[in-house]
């Protein structure tokens, strides 16, 4: 008997990578792993000049975005990203979602999924 599909039978699946190691590199000696450690630290730097706080209304609004599961799942990807992915699906996502990630598109607090504390993750 077939086994009935899912909505996330149609996305690939990715392999996680375990803590600190970056794709495709080797094991190195301690020299080179202090100077990969210091670079990693400079590429995770929070961004130099801070972003003005969006409006609430414009958080809640991605927040049920982020919540409605009819869109297929949001984890890895950007909210751009899995909006053009429903549409692409037919799912029919709401357009003031698109128009808003659009117009802020150089601020990381509407781009990525917002994170709830006692959610962990």
């Amino acid at each position: 008997m077939e086994q009935p599909r899912r909505i996330t039978d149609s996305f690939p699946r990715r392999r996680r990578r375990g803590p600190g190691r970056p794709p495709g590199r080797l094991k190195k000696d301690k020299k080179d792993k202090d100077k990969a450690q210091v670079k990693v630290k400079e590429r995770d730097c929070p961004r130099a000049p801070s972003q003005p706080p969006p409006d609430p209304a414009l958080l809640e609004m991605l927040r049920r975005f982020d919540l409605s599961w009819e869109y297929g799942p949001c984890t890895g990807i950007t909210r751009l990203q899995r909006w053009e992915r429903a549409q692409e699906l037919g799912l029919s996502p709401p357009g003031p979602i698109r128009d808003a990630l659009l117009e802020h598109r150089d601020n990381p607090d509407v781009t990525y999924r917002w994170v709830w504390e006692g959610m962990g993750g």
